[in-house]
């Protein structure tokens, strides 16, 4: 990967600035060569849909401004090329976007260098299709490649863009958006087993999507987000400009840290600050059923997990199990934590800050901080370090049916109030349920919310996912697992955070509120609705960037940023 070289001769040759120049080939040679390439990517068994104009003018425009026109027949698929549909499926990660009934683009575009990505949003925008852009595919609602605005539109899907480079010594790294957190963790622990990047243990989740909407992982209490540690990028703008950190200004580079992906631009790589761990970190798991005192330990935990040492991050996960004794349905609560340290260092501490829990040396393993995400992950102990490579790995948030919220946490919820929760997860619908409550403070209670987009800092005792999952022969009956979510959505209301009811970017809900299409002069006032909620006082900051550099709204969807009209 060629990282920040010229900017403005790469602008000039391949984008010539605002795309009225195409590549410094003359107009009669490309008229001439069309009617050639348009043979060629006719006869390659594509179908151009039932209305073929869209298709074939895209196809044709893409065709005139790729540097090497032929390459287009390894970079382009549409309905009828053997491998679209496996294309557009590889990396959609909720199953229940990907029914005969989803909307389908009418492109899927896999770029191999930034100027493939430059002529397609060239000839999206003179065509008036709208673009989606596909990192890892873990947009919860499926934004990154499809909508439900029943529109012609283009999938950029950025796997072929996925270079890490890991610069030791400076404690660095680029980063291509295309690559997934695995990936980014397997080159730097191939490196040092000294260096770490704080982003989530989800290690499928491609890092384009993760550093965009904030991402919370196992040293957000100790460095932050990983969005807080990006220290420069590279963007292609809506006009099709190549821009960094400098060219875009302060206030573009503020938006793309953490102000939702798919509003300001396509970021092709971003330049990361990886932080100090020890060669060796203590993971722990105690697992309490509601006979072993579970509602008791969680709301003690809820005042105590905060005030932890930054070094110990906390979670608990709450599904329903069989008894191990009786085998009757029962609650059951999982404390994870990850300690930036030992055994011997972390037990004392524990049984200072929480002696209630009981922890004991046997609950823990010391390993190295990559090894902790995959057991952080996959609850397994031994894998090899080439798991994180794997970009196929199923998990409650990948390669499944499912649908998700989130809630913010500022007060403790009182023992009654989840004892009158826990009835819900006994019901059919919430077999494969779970809700993970991950502790705030540290690092978090430091940063101003406005520092950067993310704004859910101080104040918040922890964060809440909810979860559930269901297979593929019980999708017809989706919606009774889509309520079932809705209900203990509503039943926590008088325990979560009120004015806005807060919830986090990348773990996107549509129930909270969309965009309407076609509808820009009133998009502000629909867009506020979810804008406070993600955003809160963020929000009218992020419009105010939109407005600048994207005035006519050419990266859109249900939930994008909206300029003022």
């Amino acid at each position: 990967m060629t990282l920040p070289t010229n900017l403005s001769i790469i602008n000039n040759v391949i984008a010539c600035n605002t795309f009225q120049c195409s590549h410094n080939i003359h107009p009669e040679i490309k008229l001439n060569m069309f009617p050639f390439l348009l043979l060629i990517l006719l006869s390659l068994s594509w179908r151009i849909s039932a209305s073929p104009q869209p298709a074939e003018e895209f196809l044709r425009c893409l065709s005139l401004r790729f540097h090497n026109s032929s390459s287009i027949a390894k970079l382009v698929y549409t309905y009828h090329n053997s491998s679209y549909s496996s294309v557009l499926k590889s990396s959609a990660q909720n199953f229940r976007f990907t029914t005969p009934s989803t909307p389908t683009p009418l492109a899927i575009v896999t770029p191999f260098h930034a100027s493939h990505i430059q002529a397609t949003v060239y000839c999206c925008r003179k065509h008036g299709l709208q673009v989606r852009t596909r990192s890892g595919g873990h947009d919860f609602e499926g934004l990154s490649y499809t909508t439900a605005y029943k529109v012609p539109f283009v999938v950029i899907d950025l796997v072929n863009l996925r270079s890490v480079q890991v610069n030791v010594e400076k404690a660095t790294a680029w980063v291509e958006s295309g690559a997934t957190v695995g990936e980014l963790y397997y080159e730097i622990a191939r490196k040092t087993r000294t260096l770490a990047f704080p982003a989530g243990i989800g290690h499928t989740v491609g890092i384009g999507g993760q550093l965009s909407g904030g991402g919370l992982g196992s040293l957000f209490r100790k460095y932050g987000l990983a969005s807080d540690n990006v220290i420069d990028a590279r963007l292609i703008d809506a006009y099709g400009r190549i821009l960094d950190k400098k060219s875009m200004g302060e206030d573009l580079f503020w938006a793309i840290r953490g102000g939702g992906g798919g509003s300001f631009g396509i970021v092709l790589a971003w330049k990361l600050k990886l932080v100090p761990v020890p060669a060796n970190v203590t993971a722990c798991t105690v697992s309490k059923t509601l006979e072993q005192n579970a509602t008791k330990l969680v709301h003690q935990w809820q005042s105590i997990a905060r005030k932890f040492p930054k070094e110990i991050q906390s979670s608990i996960a709450i599904a329903r199990v069989n008894s191990s004794e009786d085998g009757k349905m029962t609650i059951q609560a999982s404390y994870g934590s990850v300690f930036l340290g030992s055994i011997d260092e972390l037990l004392p501490l524990m049984e200072e800050k929480f002696p209630e829990l009981g922890l004991v040396k046997e609950d823990c393993l010391e390993m190295s901080w990559a090894e902790s995400i995959l057991y952080g992950a996959l609850s397994i102990i031994g894998l090899p370090l080439e798991t994180l490579l794997n970009r196929t790995q199923k998990s409650a948030l990948s390669q499944t049916f499912f649908k998700a919220k989130s809630d913010f946490v500022k007060q403790p919820i009182s023992e009654s109030g989840f004892e009158g929760l826990w009835p819900k997860f006994y019901e059919d619908e919430a077999k494969s349920a779970v809700m993970v409550l991950v502790a705030y403070g540290g690092k978090m209670d430091e940063i101003p919310e406005t520092e950067y987009p993310y704004p859910h800092r101080a104040g918040n005792l922890y964060s809440i996912l909810y979860v559930v999952n269901w297979e593929e022969e019980e999708n017809k009956n989706s919606e009774k697992f889509m309520n079932w979510m809705r209900r203990v959505y509503s039943y926590m209301t008088p325990y979560v955070s009120k004015s806005p009811r807060e919830a986090y970017v990348n773990y996107r809900d549509l129930d909270i509120g969309t965009n309407k299409f076609n509808h820009d002069k009133g998009s502000y006032t629909e867009a506020k609705v979810w804008g406070l909620k993600y955003f809160k006082n963020n929000f009218d900051r992020l419009v105010h960037v939109k407005t600048k550099v994207d005035p006519q709204n050419f990266f859109k969807h249900e939930q994008s940023i909206p300029p003022l009209f």
